[in-house]
């Protein structure tokens, strides 16, 4: 992926928190699962909240999530939200947008002319074809 001119916002899972809807289920709800992470994160790190809705939206500005991960939209959807967070950080500290789900080849400029920050395409690892390489060893007779 960097060889491609891609980068990472992320080291990997421990470099930031990302609260999915099973943690807001199972958590007790939004309020309550980003009151904690906000209170028990190691220092510098950044909690982010995935958000399939406007509904989950804007409960994600009105509960502090410092990012946002729109999840599973649509281009169109995902300007909207843009528009929306934009208007609701208007004079205060960017909150970071990322878009993700269903983003390939195919539709990614669509995504990317929304205005996210970051763009997640799920394929660059799961859908990857993996090469096929051996080393073959003899030993070399004398």
């Amino acid at each position: 992926m960097l060889c491609g001119g891609g980068t990472n916002h992320r080291l990997d899972l421990a470099s930031g928190i990302l609260i999915k809807n099973n943690h807001i289920s199972l958590g007790g709800g939004l309020p309550v699962v980003l009151k904690r992470a906000l209170e028990n994160r190691p220092e510098g790190q950044r909690v982010q909240v995935e958000a399939r809705s406007p509904q989950e939206l804007e409960e994600a500005l009105e509960f502090g999530a410092e990012a946002i991960l729109l999840d599973n939209m649509t281009p169109a959807e995902v300007k909207l939200a843009v528009e929306r967070i934009r208007k609701q950080t208007q004079g205060k500290a960017a909150i970071p947008i990322e878009a993700s789900g269903g983003i390939v080849l195919g539709n990614i400029r669509a995504y990317a002319e929304t205005g996210v920050d970051f763009i997640s395409v799920g394929a660059l690892t799961h859908s990857a074809k993996a090469a096929d390489i051996s080393m073959r060893i003899s030993a070399e007779t004398a």
